[in-house]
């Protein structure tokens, strides 16, 4: 079994497993509302060749509506059911780029040709905020081809995570944040490898932190912009010593090991 990942920054990864390109919450963009990137430039225009694309919630920095427009008419773009209705110019903007929209929840799944995609719960806010009063459930999703890999999006631990999940070859879990504090429905380092050794996958990948910081702010908790995947990486040896943990630089790829 192979798979490859390449992570963008942030929540921005592809998943390349049997012939499928599958990106994660992709943000292609130097300014964010107060964010600027940090780290890493902006992905380059091959980050945006996909074959299905993955929105786990409604929040700007994982569904970002200018950069769904780079990708490509006829792409598979697979959203929290809802969305359409809950984030002010998506229909319009889906449309006029020809994207083929599929609206799921937790225990759905998605078929591109050999990859099967199956939504999985969340636990994290699910509105369009600041604007957005409907809330709409955050999702994670396990993608299986010749590997399984999941991508949690952006959530806290959640009794049964496990086993909605079920086993896993690749975890691609969030770390940190954007700003110098987290608040609830996140994990940090230490809460990510608690996920990690009760997901048991053979490898892992750190996402979500290092790449954005609210403008102004760049003393104000460094640490926690630039601490976190290393901290991941000394917990998750205490707590899942089995997991191989792969931290990537902005840009970079692995092919992670998945057969047992």
């Amino acid at each position: 079994m192979s798979v490859e990942v390449t992570w963008w920054g942030h929540a921005t990864a592809t998943v390349e497993d049997s012939g499928v390109r599958v990106l994660t919450d992709p943000v292609f963009v130097q300014r964010l509302a107060h964010l600027r990137r940090r780290r890493g430039a902006v992905p380059p225009a091959v980050a945006a060749v996909a074959d299905v694309a993955l929105i786990s919630h409604l929040h700007a920095d994982h569904l970002h509506l200018g950069s769904l427009a780079r990708l490509a008419a006829g792409t598979r773009l697979v959203v929290p059911r809802g969305t359409p209705g809950a984030v002010p110019g998506f229909r319009r903007m889906a449309q006029s780029r020809g994207l083929l929209v599929t609206e799921v929840e937790a225990g759905d799944e998605v078929v591109v040709r050999d990859v099967v995609v199956r939504a999985v719960p969340a636990a994290h806010d699910g509105r369009r905020l600041p604007i957005g009063p409907r809330r709409v459930a955050a999702l994670g999703y396990v993608v299986s081809g010749e590997a399984t890999t999941y991508f949690a999006g952006d959530t806290g631990l959640f009794d049964g995570m496990a086993e909605a999940v079920g086993p896993c070859d690749v975890a691609l879990l969030p770390v940190g944040g954007w700003g110098p504090h987290l608040g609830h429905g996140h994990l940090d380092a230490g809460r990510a490898a608690q996920a990690l050794a009760a997901l048991d996958p053979r490898s892992a990948v750190p996402v979500h932190y290092g790449t954005y910081w609210p403008i102004g702010m760049d003393a104000v908790r460094p640490h926690e912009f630039h601490a976190p995947g290393d901290e991941f990486v000394r917990h998750a040896a205490r707590l899942a010593p089995k997991v191989a943990v792969h931290r990537l630089g902005h840009g970079e790829s692995v092919r992670p090991q998945v057969a047992r």
